[in-house]
């Protein structure tokens, strides 16, 4: 546990109990000293003639040397869980010796009846108590109406949700938007206050011009503004799809893609890379690892996040070299800006996430594009699934792409694929791992993306709503 700054000490009160929850300990940097001190107790008679004795004591104290880290518990006490089984009688019965397999059994041992004794998954989430903080109503001024009570803004009715008056069209809807809503542009104009702002909105504009459709992630690639601003920007400029091929992407204004073939090449493809033992590899092989997966989770009562601390002596003591301080400040033309792996897939790299949100312009692969033109010039109906696509083209897409990841995977760790077998035909069956967020992990500090749902495109519209 010392070693790794990051774990908790954990204080079992019945340590052969398996079943025996624990209490934690936080770990704290301290500047103190480990005092040894002896007391030397001597005897002695006050006199010849009384029994009495009188005690002398002596002290002595030695300095050992200094502590830097000191644990401390600080949580309560959790619920304990045992293996016991309460009779018709109301009598308690143990029931370790017969969960427990403490040796080799042979199968009656497995085939015994037994009550069901199933334990909790997990225990409490936090030991230390938190303060809800709660408060009065808030006062407001004469002729304030508190907002309509909705499942938008059911807990704090002291704030309605603040929108940024997007405009959200579906595949199936006959018409489209030609113009911004009148509140998202006097939003807009209302934040557009400095020169950058302008500069962005133009530079924004001249995107929509060359290109008609975007996503999110591709807009922050090209150009630097701050998340908080964007959300205000986009609804100016473009209307937001919610279902069809163009789901989840930014349209200009005016622009229908169902009536144009040529907007094939801005259609979306979710791409998730494939992963499983029937692939040659599993997930915690990966190179491409996930933000959140079920299998590096750890409980918060055992686990601790290193937090930063004041300088202890011992700090000063080793030195405070530069090499941990920051770097040279960003300049603020990029500052915001996210790489263009985010949106682009190039072969011979992989995705910085394991789900993906392709346009199908990005696919810089010329096998790929091969598969979206195969119908150029013969496109006939635009459908919910494929677009102006043929049909299944997605489905082959990710086909190939998942045999260009396995390929990258297999030269940069080849001891994965030394006992599998060679009838690889490129034709494997999906199994997607859990959505990641596209959000960029190296955006500035201050700005922290929503982890309310793991997709993007929910987490997207949950933002304009």
């Amino acid at each position: 546990v010392y070693a790794d700054p990051a774990k908790r000490l954990e204080l079992y009160f019945r340590p052969k109990d398996p079943y025996c929850h624990p209490v934690c300990a936080n770990r704290f940097p301290t500047s103190t000293m480990l005092l040894k001190v002896k007391r030397r107790t001597k005897k002695r008679k006050r006199s010849d003639t009384e029994e009495q004795m009188q005690a002398e004591v002596q002290f002595e104290m030695e300095i050992l040397g200094t502590v830097t880290t000191v644990y401390k518990f600080q949580g309560m006490s959790d619920f304990q869980y045992l293996a016991m089984h309460s009779g018709p009688d109301g009598k308690q019965t143990s029931m370790y010796d017969k969960v427990l397999m403490l040796k080799p059994e042979k199968e009656e041992f497995f085939n015994r009846e037994l009550p069901l004794y199933i334990p909790p998954p997990i225990f409490s989430r936090l030991d230390t108590p938190v303060d809800y903080f709660y408060r009065p109503d808030v006062q407001h001024r004469e002729g304030y109406n508190n907002p309509q009570v909705s499942g938008e803004n059911l807990i704090g009715l002291s704030r309605a949700r603040r929108p940024h008056n997007a405009i959200f069209v579906n595949f199936d809807d006959d018409e489209i938007p030609a113009k911004p809503l009148d509140a998202a542009v006097q939003t807009w104009k209302k934040v557009c206050t400095n020169p950058v702002d302008k500069k962005v909105e133009e530079e924004l504009r001249k995107l929509f011009e060359v290109r008609p459709v975007w996503s999110r992630n591709a807009v922050k690639a090209n150009i630097s503004v701050h998340p908080d601003k964007l959300k205000l920007l986009l609804p100016y400029l473009a209307y937001y799809m919610l279902t069809g091929p163009w789901r989840s992407l930014w349209v200009r204004f005016g622009y229908d893609p169902r009536k144009h073939p040529e907007a094939k090449i801005y259609q979306v493809l979710d791409f998730r890379i494939r992963c499983g033992m029937k692939y040659g590899y599993a997930p915690n092989d990966m190179p491409v690892k996930a933000k959140r997966s079920t299998y590096n989770y750890s409980l918060p009562i055992t686990v601790k996040k290193p937090v930063s601390h004041t300088v202890s002596v011992h700090d000063l003591k080793q030195g405070l070299g530069t090499s941990g301080a920051s770097g040279a400040k960003i300049p603020a033309s990029s500052r915001y800006k996210l790489k263009e792996s985010i949106y682009i897939f190039r072969e011979g790299a992989l995705p910085p996430y394991r789900q993906m949100f392709y346009q199908l312009c990005d696919l810089n692969v010329e096998s790929l594009q091969k598969i979206i033109h195969r119908n150029d010039g013969g496109e006939s109906e635009c459908t919910e699934r494929d677009g102006w696509c043929l049909p299944k083209t997605s489905d082959d897409l990710r086909d190939s792409m998942s045999l260009m990841i396995k390929q990258i995977i297999r030269s940069t760790r080849p001891a994965l694929f030394s006992s599998t077998t060679s009838n690889e035909d490129g034709k494997e069956q999906l199994a997607y791992e859990s959505g990641e967020d596209e959000d960029d992990e190296e955006e500035e500090e201050d700005f922290k993306p929503s982890d309310g749902s793991e997709n993007e495109m929910e987490t997207e519209i949950l933002d304009y709503v």
